[in-house]
Formats: C-alpha cells, structure tokens, sequence
C-alpha cells in the first residue's frame, strides 16, 4: 500500500513537472490571450486558499452567475457600517454608505471615490485608506460551525455523565470520550503532570477546534480556516499566554538567570532563552498554517489535472488519474488533519508542563 501510494505520488510529481513546459507553449501559440487555462486555475486555487466576504459555493462563468450567498459587512469609519457584502457584485460595484464609499478589490474593502478609483504603489499594491474591518468572513462561518459542533457534541457527552459515572455516551459521545481520554492520557498527564486537571479545558478545545476546523477543510464547502495564518496565530498567542501566565518562579529564573551556569554563560544564554519564548509559539502558528495550506494546495493541483491533461490522457483518463491521485492524497490528508491537531496540543502541553514544573532545589 505504501509503494503504491509513493507511486502514484511519483506520477503526480511528474504530470505536474512536465505541465509548466506544456502551459507554456500553449502560451506562446495563443499570443496575446487574456487568460490562459493554467491562469484561470492558479486563480481559483487562491481564491479558494483565501478569506472571503462571500461565501462561494461555485460559479458558472460561461452563464456569470455566482452561487452562494453574501456575508454581513461590518465596518467603524466615522461610526458603525453595516450592510451586505452582495452589494459589492464580487468587486464589480462601489457601495455608497453614509457619503462614503467602499470597494471590493482582492478581498480587502478600500475607501475610495464615487467611481470606485484606486491608487497604486510601484508593487501595484493599492495605497487607498481601509476602515476597521469585523466583517463576518468565510473563515469566520468555519470558527462558528466549529464552535456549534463543539457545544452540539459536548453538551450531549455532559449530559451523559450527568446521568451517572459509569453511563456509556451514545451517539456523537462515542466518539467524542475516547479522543478526551487521549488527550489527558497521552498529552496532559505525561508533559504536564499532577497540574493537567487546570490546563485540560484549553488542551481539549484547542484540540478539537483544529481537528474539526482541518475536516472542514476536506469537505466540498471549501472552508481553509487553520490555512490563514492569522488563525493560526491568534492559536498560538492562546498558547503564549498560558505558557507566561503560568510559568512558576522556577521557570523565569531558568529563562533571566539560569541556575547551576557560570554568571558568564548567564548573560549569554539569557537573551537565547527570551528569544526561545517566542519561537516556540512561531513554530506551532508556522507548522499548522504551512500543512495545510500546502495540503489544500497540492488537492486543488491535482484535481487541474483534469483540465489540464486533456490532450494528452483524454477526458476520461484525466479525470481517472485526478479521481485516483486525490483520493490518496485525500485519505492523507484525512490523516494529516488529526496529525496537525494532535502536534499542537502535543507542543502546547510539552511547552505548559515545562513552565509550570516544580525543579528540585539543591
């Protein structure tokens, strides 16, 4: 099984690295085409890696109609601006709120003229003014499913145990009991010791918040949530602040003034070991926004395959070789989203036992 999982990885290596050559001849032989396949395709992939106003379910471009539905634009400038995202038309229109008015442009809102007019640094980047932004995004609709489905699954367990220690969960419980068992055997006991008890709540959510976010992430919704790093930061900061807040005296003494060391290492390891404060929470934010984003990357490369290869495999050998490469990297990646959540709450609890240990003085 893994040989042929590395083989046909294998083969999708090699489509991919031969397709750059084959896009651009066909480039060069269209001339000056507005947008070449492999465009339109690199295009959509992005769109689908980035946050956005409105969520898209997908769009007919031959008929220009988008499927969906817009999501609540929530501004401050000058004040409190609400309205709905469907007003923009997918950036097509400016939208007058108040004497003021906003565009839609790469999915960013930007303060502009009645003509929607944007002004550009020598990057092409626009240098127009952008209010305050609390929109509810797409990634937003993720965290509140996610959170839903917590409560949903949660509440129902409570209530079990409610009933009495020895009942037996039913339904989503089943599920839910032994990876809470995991969790506090395998995680919070053994890193952070007789103190799990007081980290368990925020071991257990961050836990099933990512494990739930990245299957999200695997359904045809589209949700790339743990892929923006902003997310993934605000995680890790989570992090960062129980480590600090709950780091005893022995803790900060082995980060200012470590114990046992000559006072000359001292001062040098002293400014390593602050450094060390923050790297930690950059590699939890940097692990799980670089997995899956690439995760979501690779997929959405192997199902252009379809598209792309159609002169050289024939529609239907396309599509069997696209069904085939992303049903494996699909069952991976079903792998992987436990994987991402497990490391993170793994690290948390190593990072929070080693702030919260009680070291033997001599």
């Amino acid at each position: 099984m893994v040989n042929l999982k590395r083989a046909l990885l294998l083969f999708a290596v090699i489509f991919l690295a031969v397709n750059p050559f084959t896009l651009k001849a066909a480039e060069e032989a269209h001339g000056d085409a507005p947008k070449t396949q492999a465009e339109e395709i690199k295009e959509y992939s992005q769109h689908h890696l980035q946050d956005d106003h409105y969520f898209s379910l997908f769009t007919d471009k031959k008929a220009g109609k988008h499927y969906g539905f817009p999501l609540p634009v929530i501004l401050i400038d000058n004040g409190l601006v609400v309205f709905s995202s469907g007003e923009f038309h997918h950036g097509e229109s400016v939208v007058e709120k108040n004497g003021q008015f906003y565009t839609l442009y790469h999915g960013k809102i930007y303060k502009t003229d009645a003509a929607g007019t944007l002004s550009y640094d020598d990057k092409h980047h626009p240098t127009n003014a952008k209010p305050l932004d609390f929109s509810i995004t797409k990634n937003v609709v993720g965290l509140i499913l996610a959170a839903f489905l917590m409560f949903w699954g949660f509440i129902g367990l409570a209530k079990t145990y409610k009933k009495g220690v020895n009942n037996l969960p039913k339904g989503i419980g089943r599920v839910l009991e032994p990876l809470v068992l995991y969790v506090r055997d395998e995680m919070a006991i053994p890193n952070i010791g007789h103190r799990y008890k007081e980290f368990m709540p925020y071991l257990l959510s961050v836990f099933f918040l990512i494990f739930i976010l990245n299957l999200l992430g695997l359904t045809p919704l589209g949700f790339n949530v743990t892929g923006n790093i902003t997310v993934t930061l605000c995680l890790a900061l989570f992090t960062f602040f129980v480590i600090n807040f709950k780091g005893n005296k022995d803790y900060w003494k082995h980060i200012f003034w470590m114990p046992g060391v000559p006072v000359p290492f001292k001062i040098v390891l002293a400014p390593i070991e602050v450094l060390g404060m923050f790297t930690k929470p950059f590699s939890l934010m940097l692990r799980l926004f670089a997995n899956i984003t690439a995760g979501h990357s690779v997929v959405m490369g192997l199902i252009a395959i379809v598209y792309l290869f159609q002169q050289q495999l024939t529609v239907g050998g396309s599509i069997g070789v696209s069904m085939v490469l992303t049903l494996v990297l699909f069952l991976l990646e079903l792998l992987v989203a436990f994987l991402q959540a497990f490391i993170f709450t793994m690290l948390s609890s190593l990072f929070i036992g080693m702030a919260v240990e009680e070291h033997a003085h001599h």
